[in-house]
């Protein structure tokens, strides 16, 4: 199989989504968060998470309401919602990743249980954010180095067709990923 260098479809990047005060004002309020841990096919991850609006449970792949998004982090799904071009309650879960040095996450696609449109913050250390896909013959691969601070927005393809991972990050980095659903839920 050979390697396709291309750009997935339906993916934006925005760097300095917030400032230099923003950020710190965010890492404050996420280092006072309790979080929990990742455990997937038996294995605990060294990364850990925070679930807001819905909780995604990773061995049954349901999500169950959860508590509300706190109001420190309400302003920021909004700057994140206008780069989707979405409404702010649209989306409904919040994801807070801590992931301390050389953390990862692997290759996968949002869970089937979220909708159409995926939007992360990147704060703390910079990471490179890969995408891969096959097609016949020939596997397509992406690289994109998310900087601090920045944005970025995964809809069509690059939700759906394409899988994405986070290789070994070298320092802590938090990511918020706001989530639309795929059914709307009461």
């Amino acid at each position: 199989m050979r390697g396709i260098h291309e750009r997935p479809v339906g993916l934006t990047y925005q760097p300095d989504l917030v400032d230099d005060d923003e950020e710190r004002s965010l890492l404050a309020t996420l280092d006072a968060l309790d979080f929990h841990e990742v455990r997937m096919h038996g294995q605990i991850a060294r990364r850990t998470v925070r679930q807001f609006g819905y909780t995604y449970d990773y061995g049954s792949f349901q999500l169950t309401a959860a508590e509300a998004l706190p109001v420190a982090l309400c302003g920021v799904r909004e700057r994140c919602a206008a780069l989707a071009g979405v409404d702010p309650e649209a989306l409904a879960q919040t994801l807070v990743t801590r992931y301390p040095p050389d953390s990862v996450i692997g290759w996968h696609r949002d869970a089937p249980a979220f909708g159409p449109t995926v939007v992360g913050l990147s704060l703390g250390s910079a990471c490179l954010l890969r995408f891969q896909r096959s097609t016949g013959e020939n596997r397509r691969v992406y690289e994109l180095e998310l900087s601090p601070r920045s944005g970025y927005v995964l809809t069509g393809a690059a939700r759906s067709a394409w899988q994405h991972s986070i290789p070994p990050v070298p320092a802590l980095r938090y990511s918020l990923t706001f989530r639309t659903l795929r059914s709307p839920r009461s």
